[in-house]
């Protein structure tokens, strides 16, 4: 893939297809590969006609890996992804994120709102508000010495992820501490944009998406039937629903 500079750190991509741009953000511990090639995203939106602009989050994939927490605060992931548009030349682009990188998203829309023509906030729910993302303990589940040794369930789900990706440990711990940032309520509503809130049934990561969609001036909420939060990212209807959110959107 590749690669443009964002601030110090190495940001790996990818741009494909024609017509109106999208672009993807990934959730934590994973990579755009995982997150949005494999279960088929990518070939869904070129079918659609869409141009498709994904990445590695710094600290994932094949992007650079810094290990200090600092260098993981959502705004300045965010930022990552208002250059990645700079850097191929887009002005503005429906924006698609998933769990952590609906977060992201989220805050792009409010720091570089004229870069985000609408927002689709997958597996994230009103713990965009209510919560500071995931817990700490899976920052020591990272730093556990073996899978083996994690106790806590949550713990253990994202660990035997990020072995299972080849992910850098120390990176998602780092992750983990620096990203922990909320959005106030008067902050969300200060969103604009047309915002799609897609939340599995059975996410217990995520929260309520009602509740997101009901605080956002043009927000709505779409339930993944019987998925919990990993699950949804490659459901059908999520991603219909998707699809006739971009067709509907101005």
């Amino acid at each position: 893939m590749p690669h443009f500079r964002s601030g110090q750190v190495d940001i790996a991509y990818q741009d494909e297809g024609a017509g109106d741009p999208v672009l993807l953000i990934h959730g934590f511990a994973s990579s755009r590969e995982v997150n949005w090639v494999g279960p088929g995203w990518v070939k869904t939106l070129l079918d659609a006609g869409y141009r498709v602009i994904s990445f590695d989050h710094r600290g994932h994939g094949a992007s650079g890996k810094p290990h200090a927490p600092e260098d993981y605060n959502t705004a300045r992931m965010a930022e990552d992804a208002a250059r990645l548009l700079d850097h191929v030349g887009v002005g503005r682009a429906d924006v698609i994120g998933y769990s952590m990188g609906a977060r992201v998203g989220a805050f792009m829309a409010l720091l570089f709102p004229d870069k985000v023509r609408s927002l689709v906030l997958g597996g994230l729910g009103i713990h965009l508000v209510d919560g500071v993302g995931l817990p700490q303990s899976i920052a020591d589940a990272m730093e556990a010495p073996s899978l083996a040794d994690v106790g806590d369930p949550m713990g253990q789900m994202f660990r035997k992820f990020a072995d299972a990706n080849g992910q850098d440990l120390k990176a998602l711990a780092a992750c983990i501490r620096g990203s922990r940032q909320e959005l106030s309520r008067e902050e969300v509503g200060r969103i604009f944009q047309p915002v799609l809130v897609a939340v599995g049934t059975r996410d217990a990561v995520a929260g309520d998406a009602h509740a997101l969609a009901a605080l956002l001036p043009n927000g709505e909420a779409l339930d993944i039937p019987n998925r919990d939060h990993n699950p949804a990212v490659g459901d059908k209807i999520f991603k219909q629903g998707v699809l006739e959110f971009l067709r509907q959107r101005p």
